[in-house]
């Protein structure tokens, strides 16, 4: 058992499942509500300058590279995808303290979300699009958004140690 925040105690597995399955169906949810919404291509300025929620498909990895590449590497990613899921929670195992075991959760979460997508379309839908002037920051979504900060997490953990 792990001590956290006002002294209850909560199992690793807890804030696993907790975690892991938060970030899945918000991943999830989202994603249907961009396919139900919006055509791909289509957008809604939320913030003019700033911020868009954008319809997009991402055939390839984070921002875009390797797109167009097919069916050989939509299959590739899938099992890369399926091998880094198994390595994560293998690693969950030895986590020592609450802060990685939320940080590998927020990235199984995620990589859990853009699996099904790829499974199910081939692609993974992005939706999220931030930009200044004409510069924009490639389209991501909710499990993107999990994965980068449990990698910022497990790595300030891994800085502490």
């Amino acid at each position: 058992m792990q001590r956290v925040r006002g002294g209850a105690f909560l199992k690793k597995e807890y804030i696993t499942g907790i975690t892991i399955l938060t970030v899945f169906l918000l991943d999830r949810l989202t994603k249907f509500a961009i396919n139900a919404h919006l055509k791909t291509g289509e957008f809604v300025e939320v913030i003019p300058g700033f911020f868009n929620i954008v319809h997009t498909r991402n055939t390839g990895i984070a921002f875009g590279m390797f797109s167009g590449g097919g069916m050989f590497f939509t299959l590739l990613f899938i099992g890369v995808s399926v091998v880094a899921i198994g390595v994560l929670f293998y690693l969950l195992k030895d986590a020592v303290s609450g802060l990685q075991v939320f940080g590998l959760s927020l990235i199984i979460g995620g990589a859990l979300g853009n699996l099904v997508d790829r499974v199910l379309f081939g692609e993974v839908v992005d939706f999220l699009d931030f930009y200044v002037g004409s510069y924009h920051w490639p389209a991501f979504n909710v499990a993107d958004s999990a994965i980068t900060g449990g990698v910022l997490i497990a790595l300030v953990e891994l800085h502490r140690r």
